[in-house]
């Protein structure tokens, strides 16, 4: 059980949760902090957990004919009994956090985390969740943003500013797309409905080239940094040698899926350090 529930938390994907609780925060000066480091801790197994654990639930019949299962890049491919038993645990991993979190800094703590269960609980629901309301899915990615309230309530940092919240969503928009895009084949054959297949492959890609200029624009002239816009720019060319050149239409496979990612995890990680070095979002 714990290799599994380790594989469904997804560790590959935990530098967003991570990037997200830095974000606000000038970590060299709370580094003596044990609050600081207690949500770090948080941020990284336990709320991945909770987030995947309870997605991989409602996706398991999905999931059992996504190529890209099974691994820790992208997450189990277990049946829906194995699942339903990791859900005491997922829930009992919590537990001490939001007490701890509650105990220092009260009710606006725990009522935070209780938001990011509403939205992990909303995005999943059966028949209703918001997953299966093409827009709507991403819409919901709201959910991953409040974890730049819960440590700038448990570190006392100062709130960021309207344009970083909008760069911020617009990034875990453009994060969920892409994942849709991958997911469109294993989606329609289970009759899902998503931004992704209601678009399809081609103007899916399209919306995510229009996201990325936005954030293009708003990095260059807003937050004024060349060297970061310049990324986004070369991105941004990418994804148009990916729609007109390279794969256009075609669908990836898993060879593909995994370059992708891990190529992307890399360049996410260094540039989400550059970010939180030189302070540009906060």
């Amino acid at each position: 059980m714990p290799i599994f529930l380790l594989k469904l938390s997804r560790p590959a994907l935990w530098f967003p949760t991570v990037w997200l609780y830095l974000l606000p925060l000038d970590a060299r000066t709370i580094l003596d902090e044990p609050l600081f480091w207690f949500g770090l801790l948080y941020v990284t197994f336990p709320i991945n957990l909770l987030i995947y654990g309870v997605n991989d639930l409602a996706d398991s019949d999905i999931d059992q004919k996504n190529p890209r299962k099974g691994n820790f890049l992208f997450g189990t491919r277990s049946n829906l009994s194995k699942l339903k038993k990791a859900q005491l645990p997922i829930s009992l991993i919590q537990c001490p956090f939001w007490l701890v979190f509650m105990w220092q800094k009260g009710i606006p703590a725990l009522g935070v985390c209780l938001g990011i269960l509403f939205f992990v609980i909303l995005y999943n629901l059966p028949r209703y969740g918001l997953r299966n309301i093409p827009w709507l899915d991403l819409l919901c990615q709201i959910g991953y943003l409040l974890i730049v309230p819960l440590s700038c309530l448990l570190n006392e940092a100062s709130v960021p500013s309207a344009p970083t919240w909008l760069y911020l969503f617009l990034f875990c928009a453009q994060s969920q797309l892409i994942g849709a895009v991958m997911d469109i084949k294993p989606d329609r054959e289970a009759g899902r409905s998503t931004t992704a297949t209601v678009l399809g492959r081609q103007k899916s890609k399209l919306l995510i080239i229009l996201i990325v200029f936005i954030e293009l624009l708003l990095v260059l002239l807003h937050f004024q940094d060349l060297f970061f816009s310049l990324f986004l720019g070369a991105f941004w060319i990418w994804l148009w040698l990916d729609l007109l050149l390279l794969f256009k239409t075609k669908e990836y496979n898993l060879i593909h899926f995994k370059i992708f990612a891990l190529g992307s995890n890399c360049i996410a990680l260094g540039t989400m350090a550059y970010l939180q070095w030189n302070a540009i979002l906060r």
